[in-house]
């Protein structure tokens, strides 16, 4: 037989489109020519399938014109995935491995010079892609490198086999008669080990009660929060305390978080069910933020899917790079469009945001002169527009703490309390609504989020007098519908109101 058909996948955002690997084997001026839309690294495998053949003890047709066509022709292939499905083509072609078993199968492995196979990016889109396409009395399995296969045994109801080289798979796809007996070995996901990543407590942070307050207050809700004040008041240690106050992913979210950091090559089965949190440096660029490149990536904002985002310095970060977050901080998601391709990533991340209120930070600090004048005031923090502004639930000052009050200020509440209180007011909001109050919209506001007629009259005057839009009016609502909700009340009384609407802190200009 001098013509093989291989299946294998290939990447497309978090898609993970069927891709044909067809070997043919003629008579001709030796050459070995790879055809279908392939980037740089996929033509390497022709020299890395080569020694792999060699090395592993296996033919390789060297006096053949060797063909490998990837279909569909117009499907982008990139990365070394298919360095595994063209070295059994090419064997198949031979007639050194059984093509019947071939069809039930999906390969996927990047080869070593040695025959090693080394692990691919997004196996779990792959095992994902593959239990969606599922159909017929028995559908393909897939077949990874080990570690690949361990990660995407998180999928359930896919057969999935893992090899840690070239032979194991060759041993098992031998026609009958000519193999060992040896067979492929089903991989299974292990049971997540405890992660040693240790959450600082919160209760390490002295004083600053009213901040704790917008924090516990924005982790029920999953609202977005600004912290402003001079430096050394606490707004880094506050945020890096954040994650241990949310309660740990479902397995939905989980697994959707995990395939978006195998796209990108950084799952950890240690941190399994756990929020990440990504804080990436003010000098970060906007594709680095929200995605992009050639073929495009997800940025930080899809790595911190059902996470954390946390950009210290804010309004260090060029103007771009925050513009871009507008959109996402709305719908949840990013579709990154070139002239070629589009993709869609999910981005539904919690933000956090800590900043100075002037270049010398401070602006408003009883303890110590500001030396800006205030044309610099209004230039640095007109660098954060007012729509970005406008998406951010919750703004607070992070006020400056004298160094008597420091030292005399007795330990807070535990980071264990608080989560307490938070997750039974996200099992409130899930019982009533089925979704966190940040994500109540249309009709689910009205019916969800209707204020007693004291705090709408409340509201409604705030909003009149300091001139707010209607997604700031919209967003006071949520607001105080978690601030309710942690205080176990079914009605959104007029404190809660008055405390959702001080939450809405415009920066001060002088």
């Amino acid at each position: 037989m001098s013509l093989a058909i291989v299946h294998s996948r290939a990447l497309d955002g978090l898609k993970a489109p069927e891709v044909t690997v067809e070997v043919h084997l003629a008579n001709g001026l030796p050459s070995f020519t790879l055809v279908g839309l392939a980037d740089t690294e996929v033509k390497e495998a022709r020299e890395r399938v080569r020694a792999a053949l060699s090395n592993s003890g296996l033919e390789f047709p060297f006096n053949k014109r060797i063909t490998v066509n990837l279909a569909p022709a117009d499907l982008p292939k990139e990365s070394g995935r298919f360095d595994l499905p063209i070295a059994l083509g090419i064997l198949a072609a031979m007639g050194h491995v059984d093509a019947a078993r071939l069809a039930e199968l999906e390969f996927a492995g990047e080869l070593s010079l040695g025959g090693e196979l080394r692990p691919v990016r997004g196996a779990l889109p792959m095992a994902l892609a593959l239990r969606r396409a599922a159909g017929g009395p028995r559908p393909r399995g897939l077949v990874l490198p080990q570690a690949s296969a361990a990660e995407a045994a998180l999928v359930d109801g896919v057969r999935l086999y893992g090899a840690a080289h070239l032979m194991d798979v060759v041993e098992a796809l031998r026609p009958d008669g000519q193999g060992n007996g040896a067979d492929l070995v089903r991989a299974r996901a292990n049971e997540p080990t405890a992660s040693t990543v240790i959450v600082p407590d919160l209760k390490e942070v002295k004083g600053q009660t009213a901040a704790k307050r917008a924090l516990e207050v924005a982790a029920a809700g999953g609202h977005s929060l600004l912290m402003v004040g001079p430096p050394g008041t606490g707004k880094s240690m506050l945020a890096q305390r954040f994650a241990g106050l949310l309660p740990s992913l479902t397995d939905d979210e989980a697994l959707e978080s995990a395939a978006v950091l195998s796209l990108a090559g950084c799952f950890d089965a240690q941190r399994w069910r756990q929020r990440l949190v990504r804080s990436p440096h003010h000098t970060a660029s906007s594709v680095a933020l929200v995605g992009g490149g050639s073929p495009p990536r997800p940025g930080e904002i899809s790595l911190a899917h059902h996470g954390i985002l946390f950009l210290d310095e804010l309004p260090e970060f060029p103007r771009a790079a925050l513009e871009a977050l507008r959109e996402p901080l709305e719908t949840g998601h990013i579709t990154i469009a070139r002239a070629a391709r589009r993709h869609d990533f999910p981005a539904r991340f919690q933000l956090l945001g800590a900043m100075n209120p002037c270049p010398c930070g401070h602006f408003g600090n009883p303890l110590k002169a500001c030396r800006c004048t205030p044309d610099q005031v209004a230039r640095y923090q007109a660098r954060l527009s007012g729509p970005l502004l406008d998406r951010v639930d919750v703004q607070i000052e992070v006020p400056a703490v004298a160094p008597d009050v420091l030292a005399n200020s007795p330990d807070g509440e535990a980071s264990t309390e608080v989560a307490k209180r938070v997750s039974q007011a996200r099992e409130r909001q899930r019982a009533r609504q089925g979704v966190l109050n940040v994500d109540l919209t249309g009709s689910l506001l009205d019916e969800h989020a209707q204020p007693a007629p004291a705090a709408s009259a409340f509201l409604q005057a705030a909003c009149a007098r300091l001139g707010w839009s209607g997604r700031a009016f919209h967003r006071v609502l949520k607001l105080a519908r978690t601030i309710a909700d942690l205080a176990g009340s079914e009605a959104i009384l007029q404190a809660h109101m008055a405390e959702a609407i001080q939450y809405r802190r415009v920066l001060h200009l002088p």
